[in-house]
Formats: structure tokens, C-alpha cells, sequence
């Protein structure tokens, strides 16, 4: 891949790497898009506390005037957390743009993983994927994340795919592009905000030593693409599934009304199932990220014992 030009790897990062020790992605939308100031900049700083006191390296990564970026300061952080949603949000069609114009750019499932494998990064933690979204047989609204999963060696520790989504097309879209969907201690994928949604994953995993044994397998069999891990949000956090469902039911008919389609959607529908919820859906939210970042981290160790 000939990218690895425009390609800043934090010199942390860079050491962890080449030294074969554990190291963490991160994206950055939640940072520009997923939550207010100055409550993203503290929860992108915890994540990446949590994963040090798990024993990896973090690596958020980002787009910062042109540069692809593996591995953010805390000031990088906090310039992102500031500029907010004026920060352009970056998927795989961006990036040339992006990268030419010297712009900002924060990094979806699909940018972190493809900038976390062009920096030797394995593991990717992340709050939920993006998906098939309902109605998607009309809109053919598809996101970029599951082709990426399909094509790049990234694990994806994440807390399912995102609720506001069609559940039950996104888990037959990464069947057909041979995507392994593991559930970490459960055999139902959790969706996001709650720990059920009717669905049954591919395998249940009940440790990170066996997550890293499953991964290491699929790269040292050549078979391409990555692992989604699914992660349910902790019991405590959980919100209760007819709450969140009444509120993406809102949402999503708000969002038709307005006109709202692309990517603008999933920030729309995510900032209005906080506020239908009175802030719960975001303290879930961030708390599943957390919870994410922690497996990951002790993934990312197991696999480096391989």
C-alpha cells in the first residue's frame, strides 16, 4: 500500500511496534463527532489510560493537515476535541482529498483500520461498527466499515454494530464477505447500547488469550481480512432494549423527515437518541467504549506472547 508516505507514526507507537509489545487503535470521529466538549477530549484520554493500565500502547488515530497520524499527543487530542464537528469525517473515499489538501480529517472504523495496518497495529478498539442500514434494500445506504473488515487484518474489538442499524443484514453482509463475528462471552451480538438484539454471532470466545490464538490463526493462514469481536456493554451500563428501540424508532423518523442521509446520518441519529434519552445513551456509550478498550488491550497482549 503506497501510502505509507504521508503516513506519522508517534515515535512511542513506532518503538511498541518494532519491539513486538502490545499496541491499541483508536478512532477519532468519537472524539470530533461522538460527544460535546469537553466530555471528548476526557473520555479520549481515559481510553487511552485504560489501555495502558492493561498493559498496550494507545494509538489514536487521525488525519492532522494532510498527515495520516498513528498515535495523537494529548494537545493533538485536545485540538480535535475543540474543533469538534467542523473536523471533516474521514472514510476511505477522503482520504486522496484529504491528504492533498492539507486538511483535518477524523479517522471512522474504516480510516483506523487501514492506517492502524499501514503502521503495524493489529487491534482496534472502537465503541460499534457501522453497518446495513435500515431501509438499505431502497437507499443501498451500506458502510464502508464491512467492506474494510472483509479486506483488512484488523481485529475490531467493538460492542456490536451500532443499534440505530439493521442488525440482522449487517451480520448476513459480513457472512457473505467471510468476516468471523466473535461474541466475547456470549453467543447473542450485543447491540451497543443494549447486551441483547435477537441475533446469534458465529462463536462465542471466552478469553483474550483465545481471541489472540483465533486471529494469530486466520494471518498465519494467509486468509486476508479481519476478526469483529463483539463485546457486550456491561450489565450495569445496559439500557433497557424497549427504551432504546422507542428512541431510535424516533430518530431514524426525524432523520426521513429532514432529508438527512450519508454521512451526516449516524451523527444525526446517535446525538438524537441522547437527547430522546436524557443523556443515558451517551453515559452507555462511554462506558462501552471503555469496557471495549480494556479487552482490547489485553488482546493485544495474549497475541504478542504468540
Amino acid at each position: 500500500m503506497n501510502l505509507n508516505k504521508y503516513l506519522d507514526v508517534n515515535p512511542e507507537v513506532a518503538e511498541a511496534v518494532r519491539a513486538g509489545r502490545p499496541v491499541v487503535a483508536l478512532e477519532s470521529t468519537i472524539i470530533s463527532h461522538g460527544m460535546p466538549y469537553p466530555q471528548n477530549v476526557e473520555t479520549a484520554l481515559n481510553v487511552e489510560r485504560i489501555i495502558r493500565e492493561n498493559g498496550a500502547v494507545p494509538a489514536t488515530i487521525a488525519i492532522i493537515g494532510g498527515r495520516l497520524k498513528a498515535g495523537l499527543t494529548p494537545e493533538e487530542i485536545e485540538y480535535f476535541g475543540k474543533k469538534g464537528t467542523a473536523i471533516h469525517k474521514a472514510s476511505r473515499r477522503d482520504l486522496a482529498v484529504l491528504c492533498a489538501k492539507g486538511e483535518d480529517g477524523a479517522t471512522t472504523v474504516t480510516t483506523t483500520m487501514m492506517i492502524a495496518h499501514m503502521a503495524g497495529i493489529r487491534i482496534f478498539a472502537t465503541g460499534g461498527i457501522g453497518g446495513v442500514h435500515r431501509g438499505a434494500e431502497t437507499t443501498m445506504d451500506i458502510s464502508a466499515d464491512l467492506e474494510e473488515l472483509a479486506s483488512t487484518p484488523v481485529m475490531v474489538v467493538c460492542a456490536g454494530a451500532k443499534s440505530i442499524l439493521d442488525l440482522g443484514l449487517t451480520l448476513e453482509y459480513l457472512e457473505t464477505k467471510g468476516v468471523p463475528v466473535l461474541g466475547y462471552g456470549t453467543e447473542e451480538l450485543p447491540a451497543f447500547y443494549t447486551r441483547q438484539s435477537g441475533f446469534r454471532v458465529d462463536y462465542r470466545v471466552d478469553s483474550p488469550a483465545e481471541l489472540a490464538k483465533i486471529f494469530k490463526t486466520q494471518n498465519d493462514m494467509a486468509l486476508g481480512g479481519g476478526i469483529l469481536v463483539t463485546n457486550p456493554i456491561p450489565e450495569e451500563f445496559s439500557m433497557p432494549k424497549a427504551v432504546i428501540d422507542a428512541a431510535i424508532d424516533q430518530a431514524i423518523a426525524e432523520c426521513n423527515e429532514k432529508g438527512i442521509h450519508g454521512k451526516e446520518t449516524t451523527p444525526f441519529l446517535l446525538a438524537r437518541v441522547a437527547e430522546l434519552t436524557g443523556g443515558d445513551s451517551l453515559a452507555s456509550n462511554i462506558r462501552l467504549v471503555y469496557n471495549n478498550a480494556k479487552l482490547a488491550a489485553l488482546t493485544a497482549a495474549e497475541y504478542c506472547k504468540l
